[in-house]
């Protein structure tokens, strides 16, 4: 079975899909790969044609490159949902931020939208996604 029908399907792992060209998006993934020893996440470009037909499938705008994407399990989860989902599966200390999912989901986007508005401005945008280092290659599904 290839990545593509994986991905569609059940997975074995949860998806993240980051925008390519932001800075802090490539920052926050940085920052994931040494925190998920076992491989939970994949990675996936939403700019990649496999990124986006991927949300287009499951009824998302690709070119809303604003939030970000979980895909676990099947289901999709988006902006500060996403983010707290995928803190949980980091464990040790990161998993207690998880409890601000008890904080209201119109509040907790707020503060997610507010970040990602001013994403671009503050930690930059570059011309390609990043390139990951050859041990972490095979967590890149595009």
């Amino acid at each position: 079975m290839n990545e593509e029908q994986r991905i569609s399907g059940e997975q074995e792992y949860a998806v993240i899909f980051y925008d390519g060209v932001c800075g802090f998006c490539q920052k926050i993934v940085q920052f994931i790969l040494p925190r998920d020893p076992e491989g939970k996440f994949r990675f996936v470009a939403i700019q990649s044609e496999f990124g986006r037909r991927v949300l287009t499938e499951h009824g998302l705008d690709p070119e809303e490159l604003s939030t970000f994407v979980l895909l676990d399990r099947g289901k999709i989860y988006t902006r500060s949902t996403a983010g707290l989902r995928v803190l949980r599966e980091l464990g040790g200390l990161w998993k207690l931020l998880y409890l601000f999912i008890i904080v209201p989901r119109p509040l907790r986007d707020l503060v997610y939208k507010l970040i990602a508005s001013n994403r671009y401005r503050l930690f930059g945008r570059t011309d390609a996604c990043m390139l990951p280092r050859p041990q972490e290659r095979a967590r890149f599904l595009a």
